[in-house]
């Protein structure tokens, strides 16, 4: 069985539904098919992260999000990246075999520097982490949406490099990307993030969800308002889609509505669920998962290292 692997920084207490249709929906729907991992990158999260009961607190929020969306960690392995230490001390490894130059060409770190922002040591080496995260559960599918199909190429960088200097060790792992999804449309018509302020919440009360819906931009010249639509394409089909529109041509209103009824109808089932998923539940099941996903870690840097010249 092929394995399967994605991860979320828990740099927010709460989902969107950029990050719903952008990774764990694509998840939920296909880790049945796969031996499958699913990471919370909290060391990721600390290249902008500075507080402490922040992080601890949305790891907790981000977990419960997951299982209520339909992750089920008896048939995933759910964890912490924290709690597997070899994932650091891989990147370490990766870091020393790729050049300085091929680190600067990575999004992140070139986005900063171009807008004149301070960027730390953490930020630049984040692609060989994320390698590291990757290649460590010998990954055939990661799952991302279009803009972070660059961290699969680099890991398949990192993986290149180590098997032309040590011998085969790593497979080359592939992006997965759901054209339909893979840039969520937000608010204001960008990329749905936290970053614009532009989300509706995923797991929001029905009040949030009105009010983000209904702050959607439009354009008023246009018959349908594109931006409704691309997000309401997430949620029904174009035939459907096609009979509503013409049935409310030019009623933004109507439109945006019946937006919010979809969100709904999708959302409250999960909402009712995460009510029931305790913090003791979330940590027992990050308890878990990070035994196992050290376990199948440990496995492979035992072959590292033996490969390396550092176990005797």
């Amino acid at each position: 069985m092929q394995t399967l692997f994605t991860g979320t920084k828990p740099t927010a207490d709460r989902l969107h539904l950029g990050n719903y249709f952008g990774a764990l929906k694509p998840f939920v729907d296909l880790f049945p098919k796969y031996e499958s991992f699913m990471m919370v990158a909290d060391y990721h999260a600390l290249t902008t992260m500075r507080s402490g009961e922040a992080l601890c607190h949305n790891t907790l929020e981000v977990v419960r999000d997951y299982v209520a969306a339909g992750v089920d960690p008896g048939k995933v392995v759910l964890f912490k990246q924290s709690d597997v230490p070899e994932h650091t001390e891989m990147a370490w490894m990766f870091e020393c075999l790729v050049s300085v130059p091929f680190l600067m060409l990575a999004h992140a770190y070139k986005d900063k520097v171009a807008k004149g922002e301070e960027t730390n040591a953490g930020l630049f080496n984040y692609p060989m982490l994320m390698a590291a995260d990757i290649l460590l559960y010998d990954t055939d599918v990661v799952p991302v949406g279009e803009d972070q199909r660059q961290h699969v190429e680099y890991a398949r960088e990192a993986a290149s490099k180590f098997n032309n200097a040590y011998g085969e060790t790593f497979k080359q792992p592939q992006e997965r990307i759901m054209k339909d999804v893979a840039v969520v449309p937000g608010t204001d018509g960008r990329k749905m993030s936290k970053s614009y302020g532009n989300t509706i919440p995923l797991f929001g009360s029905k009040d949030e969800i009105v009010k983000a819906v209904m702050s959607i931009v439009t354009d008023s010249n246009a018959e349908s308002p594109t931006n409704v639509y691309a997000i309401h394409a997430l949620l029904r089909s174009r035939e459907e889609l096609a009979d509503i529109y013409k049935a409310n041509k030019g009623k933004y209103k109507a439109l945006k509505e019946s937006l919010i009824e979809d969100i709904e109808a999708m959302v409250a089932p999960m909402r009712q669920v995460r009510e029931y998923i305790s913090d003791d539940d979330v940590k027992r099941i990050l308890k878990d998962g990070g035994e196992r996903a050290r376990a199948r870690a440990v496995r492979k840097m035992n072959d590292v290292r033996t490969k390396v010249g550092i176990a005797f």
